[in-house]
Order: C-alpha cells, then structure tokens, then sequence
C-alpha cells in the first residue's frame, strides 16, 4: 500500500487492487478461446526481443558515452527555462512521522519547527530510534505530491492554504503523529530549479547521440554475427 493512506482510501486502493487482478485473469482465461493466442505469443516475442535489444543498446550508450560538462547542462537550462515549468509545486521544509506516545515528542514538536543550527542538530538526535518517518528537506526542493500523500490529511478541503511558505502543521492518526513545516514554496507554473531539471536537461542532450550510437552498436553487433557464421543473410539487399 502507499503510504499515507487513511484507513478507507486503503480499502477502496486494495479493493480496486484485487478487482484487477480478477479482470486480467477473467479475460485472459475468457479470451484465450476466442482470440488468435498464437499470434499473441509471437507478439509478446517480438516485443521482448525489441525490449532487449534497445535495453542493451542503452546500458552500453551509458557505459561508453563521454560525460555531457555540467556547463553545457547548465546553458541549456539558460536557453530553454520556458520550457520547464512546474506542474505541482515545489517545498522545502521538515516532515516527520512519529508514534503518539514517543517519549521526546513534545520536544521533536519545538525542534522541527526552528531553523537554528543547533536544533536541527538536536532534532536528528531526538528522532534516532522514535521517528517512522524523517524527511529533512529544507537545503532542496521536493514534489509537493511526495509530501502530501505521505499524511492523512485533506489539504484540498482548503486549496488556498497548502502547500505555503510558514505553515505547519501537527495532526494524529491511527496512532501516530504527523508533523510537517514548509520552509519555502515554488507553486506550480513557476520555472522548475535547474537541480529538478538536470535529468530532464541530460536526457535531451544525449537522445540525439544515443540513437546514432544504437543504430552503430546494432550494425557492428550483425556484421560481427555474420563475420562469426552465427547469422547469415541470403540475398543481395
């Protein structure tokens, strides 16, 4: 199950699990006598096949390509900001998960909402051996949704409010404590940071050269099979 859910969105999430499960094997079984299984056997071959080769192609792209400079990442990111735009937004802050009769809870409530050095110090200290969960994000930013679905919490009840800059928020459920403080906020529509876009930005870049690469690698790989008797081609084309 997903973390975070309440006790009635994980019976719909496991309810809606298995009707799966159920529906792929009715149909399977159902349709095996009404369908062509042979061509789908021959299907499912030449998708694995295909799957393979271009999984090899990438894994040998990735062990033998030269380094993109990350100046090169970052004045591409300069020239094609507009293209980045957030579609939820972005935090930075604390987020903690705590059962309700921890011993330091009341003092992990002081320490996960100060900024000083020192506290946050103290804080990972405290939450050594308590905390279910500790996610101290305030030096990068992070998907609202990774933080949202992590709490049982109905933010939506109050869209204007969350996710925002200063607030905070302590609440219990099922027996523990959930704490969270946004430090800092980028709301969605915002130009993405270069550090969320970096893989983005990398994968572009090298899409091109991947593909010649591939087209190279699989070449060389036949030639070498035809040179070694292991395939053999008949007719002139």
């Amino acid at each position: 199950l997903p973390g975070g859910l309440s006790p009635d969105d994980s019976a719909r999430f496991v309810k809606a699990y298995v009707n799966s499960w159920i529906d792929a094997h009715l149909v399977s079984e159902i349709a095996s006598s009404a369908i062509d299984m042979e061509q789908i056997d021959r299907l499912t071959d030449e998708y694995r096949n295909e799957l393979i080769l271009r999984q090899y192609a990438r894994k040998m792209y990735e062990t033998h390509a030269p380094a993109i400079p990350e100046d090169s990442l970052r004045a591409y990111y300069e020239a094609h900001k507009e293209e980045f735009r957030l579609k939820s937004p972005l935090v930075r802050g604390v987020y903690l998960k705590v059962p309700d009769d921890a011993a330091k809870l009341r003092t992990i409530r002081r320490l996960y909402l100060s900024d000083k050095p020192a506290d946050i110090d103290k804080l990972e200290k405290e939450v050594l051996g308590s905390a279910i969960h500790y996610d101290y994000f305030r030096d990068h930013w992070v998907d609202w949704v990774q933080i949202e679905t992590r709490i049982p919490a109905d933010f939506g009840a109050v869209p204007s409010q969350w996710p925002a800059k200063g607030r905070s928020l302590d609440t219990s459920s099922g027996g523990f404590t959930y704490l969270l403080h946004v430090t800092d906020l980028l709301p969605a529509g915002s130009t993405a940071p270069y550090e969320n876009s970096r893989d983005e930005i990398l994968r572009r870049m090298i899409a091109p050269n991947r593909r010649a690469y591939e087209t190279t690698l699989l070449r060389q790989l036949r030639d070498e099979a035809i040179k070694n008797d292991k395939a053999a081609i008949n007719g002139d084309f």
